[in-house]
């Protein structure tokens, strides 16, 4: 087995279907991609699912929408290592037959190495070995070996790692490496059930698949040394490894449940936009070089290179993360972000399909005139549900501090009248039509905008009040001014 070279890289991402898409998976899927964009080369999508006892393929489909809508595409895949069995088996008998690895009749779990680790951030780390304990399958005598395979003893495949010297390679964030092979246990390669391990799949395939980088996390550095060996034993030259910092939470320790939300999903459902979310990633654990932040994906793809990639860890801040959600909700065109508003009022119920052709306009408008208040996503379709819907409360503090003056039915109905008889619906004439209306009244007209908000749309805090009648247009604000004085009176 050889991998051939290429002037285009070949870089994979490979999750398992052991739980859903992780920050951790989700930033080192990012980097994935981000290099081969930069470079030219060619993502790979591989699920590495031969775990069949903590795997859950419906899972699977999960890890695939959280890539989509992070605007993670990959050229070639999925590919499913459940579908590729006799590969991993054709490798383990090359290496047996050469005299790197050897059967070992141990009970299963009695050694060290026969746990896998998985690819995915998030999962459990590799085993650590210290001075690696010898088997003594590897020196069973020909006769023992022949009347343990005569009486058909079950037994696992595990390589037969060098007792001296050292293994060394280079890492492009951490530099060069090197481990005692003493170090280094006989690795399980295939278990007595004929499934492979992650140690020998992920070579195998990673050499089958021609990968010439692997962009993954920090918590694989103690898998690399055997992969190194297998590599060499298998006669590939090792590809160019690439381990990137993990992500802590706010109290530096690995980021868990117990910081909030670690799932791609939850962000997506919280109203995240994807492009903030992929800027937030990206600068967990790189750096552009400069003090930039605010960096469209285009940008990131121009300026993103492995040299950038820090060697200390990251830490995950939510704070940071709505920061630059609502950056993104206030600069990016407003084109770009009707798609995202739509999907929200559809999933809450709110759509009407007359917005999305004649009243596109009208549409963007509103959009445009509440991003900058906006937070989060389903902001549109909860406090700024009254742009959208005449099916919407009054808030009750905002109920309790603006409407408490007993004048104010009166002055709302007025209102009314006055708005109804203008010859035009514009916003000075709307303004004049009420800081008249107050001046002859003798009130501040600061007392009758504000309940005048809270009738329109419910709230005390919303876009300026002219421009709130303007988009919601001469009948829905009569109607509704005229909708609160009974609210009001009933008090």
């Amino acid at each position: 087995m050889s991998q051939t070279s290429s002037n285009h890289p070949r870089i994979r991402f490979a999750p398992s279907p052991t739980g859903y898409l992780h920050v951790g998976g989700a930033r080192t899927a990012l980097f994935n991609w981000l290099f081969a964009r930069h470079e030219g080369g060619t993502l790979l999508l591989r699920i590495e699912d031969t775990d069949v006892e903590r795997n859950r393929p419906e899972l699977t489909d999960g890890i695939l929408e959280s890539l989509r809508w992070l605007g993670l595409d990959w050229d070639e895949g999925p590919f499913f290592q459940s579908q590729r069995l006799e590969l991993y088996r054709s490798a383990a008998q090359r290496l047996l037959e050469i005299g790197a690895a050897y059967f070992c009749y141990c009970k299963a779990g009695s050694y060290a190495g026969a746990d896998s680790a998985s690819e995915s951030e998030g999962d459990a780390e590799a085993s650590k070995a210290a001075r690696a304990p010898a088997c003594a399958c590897r020196h069973l005598s020909t006769s023992e070996k022949a009347d343990r395979e005569k009486r058909s003893e079950p037994h696992a495949v595990r390589f037969a790692a060098p007792r001296d010297g050292v293994t060394r390679f280079d890492d492009a964030v951490f530099g060069p490496r090197e481990v005692q092979n003493a170090e280094i246990e006989d690795f399980v390669l295939l278990r007595s059930s004929g499934l492979p391990t992650y140690q020998l799949s992920v070579v195998v395939d990673d050499i089958d698949m021609r990968i010439t980088h692997i962009i993954r996390g920090a918590d694989h550095l103690s898998n690399t040394p055997k992969q190194a060996l297998l590599y060499r034993a298998l006669g590939a030259t090792p590809p160019i490894f690439a381990h990137v910092p993990l992500i802590l939470g706010p109290d530096r320790t690995r980021l868990s449940k117990r910081h909030g939300a670690t799932s791609v999903g939850s962000y997506q459902e919280e109203g995240i936009l994807p492009e903030a979310f992929r800027n937030f990633l990206a600068l967990l654990g790189w750096s552009p070089g400069d003090d930039s932040q605010f960096l469209r994906t285009p940008e990131l793809v121009e300026r993103f290179s492995l040299a950038g990639v820090s060697r200390t860890n990251g830490v995950f801040d939510r704070a940071k993360l709505e920061w630059f959600n609502t950056e993104y909700l206030q600069k990016i065109s407003v084109e770009e972000l009707l798609p995202f508003v739509e999907a929200e009022l559809r999933r809450s119920g709110l759509w009407r399909e007359e917005w999305g052709a004649d009243g596109r306009d009208w549409f963007a408008r509103v959009v445009d005139l509440l991003r900058p208040r906006v937070r989060l996503l389903p902001d549109f379709s909860t406090w700024a549900r009254g742009f959208f819907s005449d099916d919407f409360g009054y808030d009750e503090p905002a109920k309790e501090k603006f409407w408490k003056d007993e004048r104010i039915p009166d002055l709302l109905a007025r209102l009314a009248d006055v708005l109804e008889a203008l010859p035009g619906w514009e916003h000075d004439a709307c303004d004049h039509a009420l800081r008249n209306l107050a001046a002859e009244a003798g009130v501040k007209a600061g007392l009758l905008i504000n309940a005048t908000r809270v009738a329109l749309v419910g709230r005390a805090v919303a876009p300026s009040l002219f421009e709130t009648m303007i988009v919601l247009g001469r009948g829905r604000v009569i109607n509704r001014l005229r909708r609160a004085v009974p609210a009001i009176s009933a008090r």
